[in-house]
């Protein structure tokens, strides 16, 4: 006991120093909401290196038992920072406990093992539904003050897990595609990489797919592909440093914790990479996203809060979150809100981004069924340029599909007739919007709300787009406009 109260007495005054003088705490000043300062999570002084627990560097073998050695071993000290050197270190799930530092030295990377077997089915939530997936490769679950910091990189064997669309490869990786054993082509144009997989594909609804028994669960394994890095309900969270790759599905997946820092990461899949979003955080309070660079298959920084039923009965908002200094490359959206966002998304400030090459710069997205409250956003300060599609959308008819793939298949969703509006109704209100520029886009703006619950409170200000078409705004009230300029190339 007395050892313990110690730990915690030690713990306690190290926190209360550490807040004392945070670097962290100029995002949260001046904000047009109230927000607490949050602080990189506290970690004892403890080390111990991957080397001593018999892990393999080359990685031929195995190294997850090592993992799950030093962890427990940190654990049983109240803590520390688990430094893995350099080397390739093949691994199945590694579970960060509280007080842990998970530290990747220079040349380090560990990569999880390409085999469904490592990873057991387990109960969990994925785009917003309860449901099954495989355990995810990092994952933490309750934990309280943990980190995942260095230099290395973390690599997710994402290519043995994922589907591929033809139209997105070129003809020689197609070939290398369909040359892989047990693979096949499930329909036209469509790579699935396991029988197991095409059953579960077959019948599924939004990645569910129609199995009710544990066998049935197991034949469809592979098609449950677990998100990379998985955090819920943690609280003091640190990402910081660290190369985050080429993931099974989304690659961060932080879910209802609290007091989360991203920090100077690199978050990247390759543009193919179905589901591949890098960032998606949900119903998580209190986070700064900052310095940090993103480029994936799918959208980049996303928000959400849960999907439909499952989301409202959960009722936790994703609230009180900066994004600053954040660099998109690839994908469907820059920042994106949505679409699973039923439990609601409060408070938001994004400034001084960068958002290259993606198809939508700024993307918000919901449907009628989903309900919750999108409000209190403030962007500031968007440098875009080469934006596929719309630079600014907000559309209330999200299918699914993506703004280019919606374009190709020709879908124009009914905005004028009205329906009942209740719980299921999205409301979207106080979006404020200035100092944006965008060097090039398909479509300057799109303000695309429903007729029975108008999108309210849209305030525009120092906006400067090229874009080939010009914005258009449909079931809006209350906007305002200041200096908004749109130049039709």
């Amino acid at each position: 006991m007395r050892k313990l109260l110690s730990i915690a007495v030690a713990l306690l005054a190290i926190t209360l120093s550490a807040r004392a003088d945070n670097p962290y705490k100029n995002y949260t000043q001046n904000l047009p909401f109230p927000m607490p300062e949050v602080a990189a999570p506290v970690i004892p002084d403890a080390k111990v290196s991957l080397n001593d627990y018999q892990a393999d560097p080359t990685g031929q073998t195995l190294s997850t038992a090592a993992f799950a050695k030093a962890i427990d071993a940190l654990a049983q000290r109240g803590g520390g920072h688990l430094i893995v050197p350099a080397g390739v270190w093949l691994t199945g799930p590694i579970v960060l406990k509280s007080n842990i530092d998970l530290h990747l030295e220079v040349g380090a990377v560990i990569k999880f093992a390409p085999d469904e077997t490592l990873y057991p089915l387990i109960d969990t939530s994925f785009e917003g539904l309860d449901t099954r997936r495989c355990q995810s490769p990092l994952s933490a679950n309750g934990a309280t003050n943990i980190a995942i910091t260095g230099q290395g990189a973390i690599d997710g064997s994402g290519e043995y897990w994922r589907p591929v669309k033809r139209s997105k490869v070129t003809d020689s990786h197609w070939k290398r595609l369909l040359a892989i054993p047990g693979s096949q082509e499930m329909k036209k144009g469509y790579w699935v990489p396991s029988e197991g997989y095409a059953k579960g594909e077959q019948g599924a609804n939004m990645n569910v797919p129609n199995a009710t028994t544990d066998e049935e669960w197991n034949a469809v394994k592979r098609f449950l592909r677990p998100v990379m890095v998985s955090l819920v309900n943690c609280k003091n969270v640190l990402l910081e440093g660290v190369i985050f790759q080429n993931s099974p599905a989304w690659n961060l997946h932080p879910l209802m914790c609290e007091n989360v820092i991203i920090d100077n990461v690199l978050v990247r899949n390759p543009e193919f990479a179905q589901n591949g979003d890098a960032l998606d955080l949900e119903s998580c309070k209190n986070c700064l996203i900052v310095n940090s660079r993103f480029d994936a298959g799918d959208d980049g920084i996303c928000i959400k809060s849960g999907k439909d039923a499952d989301g409202r009965k959960r009722g936790i908002p994703c609230e009180n979150v900066v994004v600053s200094g954040c660099t998109v490359f690839a994908g469907h959206g820059g920042f994106v809100v949505g679409s699973e966002m039923s439990g609601g998304v409060r408070n938001f400030k994004v400034q001084n981004c960068q958002f290259l090459g993606t198809d939508v710069g700024l993307r918000f997205k919901s449907t009628r069924g989903r309900g919750g409250i999108v409000e209190n956003i403030y962007i500031d300060g968007i440098s875009m340029m080469n934006i596929v599609n719309d630079a600014i959308t907000f559309n209330m008819y999200y299918g699914g599909i993506s703004v280019a793939e919606a374009k190709a298949a020709g879908v124009s969703p009914d905005n004028t007739t009205k329906k009942k509006v209740d719980e299921t109704t999205p409301i979207f209100r106080n979006i404020n919007i200035q100092n944006v520029v965008c060097n090039g886009a398909g479509r300057a703006m799109e303000f695309n709300g429903l007729p029975e619950m108008p999108m309210d409170g849209i305030n525009l200000k120092n906006i400067t787009i090229r874009a080939h078409e010009d914005a258009t705004f449909t079931n809006c009230t209350n906007i305002k406009q200041e200096n908004v300029k749109v130049v039709i190339e």
